[in-house]
């Protein structure tokens, strides 16, 4: 759910409640969800497209070793296969 919140600078952003996500890891420590609680109002334009890029970079690589961990599991599961 989106959350309306006023920054430090008074800024206003709009910001998505990642709590309730089942996805997110569970310690405070875990670098993901610390990254998702990055206040990004200081972050000039340039600064907000490179990370962006980083972002979109890490996303094709989870999405390459998914694709290839669906394909190993298949194959493992078509190997061990009862005829």
């Amino acid at each position: 759910a989106a959350v309306n919140i006023t920054g430090e600078n008074g800024r206003k952003r709009q910001e998505y409640d990642m709590d309730d996500d089942d996805n997110l890891p569970r310690s405070a420590n875990d670098p993901l969800n610390l990254l998702v609680k990055q206040d990004l109002d200081p972050l000039s334009v340039d600064e907000l497209d490179k990370r962006i890029a980083v972002r979109k970079i890490e996303i094709s690589r989870c999405e390459a070793k998914k694709s290839f961990a669906v394909s190993h599991r298949a194959s493992a599961d078509n190997l061990f296969k009862k005829s």
